[in-house]
C-alpha cells in the first residue's frame, strides 16, 4: 500500500459506494494511500469524471481496480 500510495493518487467522493469498496480493499493501510475527496477538494479534480478513479503515470484508471492490477500499474 506504501508503495501504491507513492506512486498513484485516487480520486474518491463523499457517498461513493464503489469509493468505499476500494478503500476497503487495504483496509488499515488505506492510510499510506494518496487520496483526494472530490467532494470537498473539487477544485484538485479536473479531469476526473468518475470515482474512484486512479491516476498512475499520468494515465487514468476509472473504476475499482484490485491490489494486483495496481501493483503491475505503478510497478510495485
Amino acid at each position: 500500500a506504501k508503495c501504491i500510495g507513492e506512486n498513484a493518487v485516487l480520486y474518491v467522493q463523499l457517498g461513493c459506494r464503489a469509493c468505499e469498496k476500494q478503500e476497503e480493499l487495504f483496509g488499515n493501510n488505506t492510510k499510506y494511500l494518496n487520496i483526494v475527496d472530490c467532494w470537498f477538494e473539487r477544485n484538485n479534480c479536473d479531469g476526473i469524471d468518475a470515482t474512484p478513479t486512479w491516476i498512475i503515470n499520468n494515465e487514468k484508471y476509472v473504476g475499482v481496480q484490485s491490489i494486483e492490477k495496481l501493483k503491475k500499474f505503478t510497478g510495485c
